[in-house]
């Protein structure tokens, strides 16, 4: 069977991914769709498909799935004109800038009963596998999460009613691996070091301390002010053992061991073939986040921006 698919968003994410999709000997990619007409033209040339000039255009060809890599603002019409369509969609995280808008679009995936994805590519890691096994039959007491790093260069990025700030648009990726490894997050405080760069308002750092469904405690934080990235991941501790976790590495330290060990698996390729697989009729990998897992972390996510913005306590609902 022939997978065929269309992309919505060619930046250098969906770009990434379209050339994933591409090299898959069993999805066409269709057409490539982006309000930058010439980005849509360059991918498309390049990936040997056709440019087209709007989503609307681009569901009418008789797709089996779209993947939807657009900014977290411009989510919202776009998913309810792809469920309209009856295509099942991948979205890239975050699910939008607000969590209104992702609430929505999650409960119009329930009506509609498609299937979807999303890019909580963290999950396909085979890393987090063995870090949970690792930290079963031990209580988990303590989490620190942290995604350390620069301002990215989209305009967007640096205003939080266009990105969703820091927290939701980068940290939600570790945000995630948070709920699968230490369960989930009840309430929330925290602060914020208020933005000192011109036309973002973004903080330049938050953090935020957390408390579990378990009793666990745990900490967040971000910054937005370094050159490069310089930490992304998450450390969990048990008794008696512990896990520091990142995108190229894991770490468990035990009484009686202290072993390294990288990913055998390239996540963001993975992310993509475990979502044309259920497309074919295959049984959904155990990494798959659909839109309805997904909104649970992104809800996480927008209620540590809220308490770090407003230094109040914040509930976690809706779990």
């Amino acid at each position: 069977m022939t997978v065929r698919v269309g992309l919505v968003g060619a930046g250098g994410v969906g770009a990434r991914h379209a050339r994933t999709l591409a090299g898959f000997d069993d999805v066409q990619l269709v057409g490539v769709c982006d309000p930058d007409a010439a980005a849509a033209r360059a991918l498309a040339a390049e990936l040997g498909t056709d440019p087209v000039a709007e989503a609307d255009g681009l569901l009418t060809r008789a797709l089996d799935a779209v993947w939807l890599c657009v900014p977290p603002f411009a989510h919202g019409e776009l998913e309810a004109a792809v469920i309209r369509a009856g295509v099942p969609f991948f979205v890239e995280k975050p699910l939008a800038a607000d969590l209104a808008v992702a609430e929505s679009v999650a409960d119009a995936v329930r009506r509609s009963g498609l299937p979807t994805a999303t890019g909580y590519h963290w999950r396909h890691l085979d890393t987090v596998d063995r870090a949970r096994a690792a930290l079963t039959g031990s209580a988990v007491r303590l989490v620190g999460a942290r995604w350390w790093g620069t301002t990215p260069p989209p305009a967007w990025w640096s205003r939080r009613d266009r990105s969703g700030g820091q927290v939701v648009e980068q940290a939600t990726h570790v945000l995630d691996l948070v709920r699968v490894l230490a369960g989930e997050v009840t309430e929330v405080v925290g602060a914020a070091a208020p933005s000192t760069a011109e036309r973002r308002d973004v903080p330049d750092a938050t953090a935020a301390v957390l408390r579990f469904d378990s009793g666990a405690v745990g900490t967040v934080s971000t910054s937005c002010v370094l050159p490069a990235l310089t930490a992304a991941g998450l450390d969990v501790i048990c008794d008696g053992v512990s896990v520091e976790l990142t995108e190229t590495t894991l770490r468990v330290h035990g009484r009686d061991e202290d072993v390294r060990t990288v990913p055998t698996v390239d996540a963001r390729t993975a992310v993509d073939r475990a979502f044309v697989d259920v497309l074919s009729g295959r049984a959904a990998p155990g990494g798959l986040v659909d839109v309805a897992e997904a909104l649970r972390t992104h809800r996480l996510a927008w209620m540590i921006a809220e308490a770090t913005r407003t230094g109040s306590t914040v509930r976690v609902t809706g779990r």
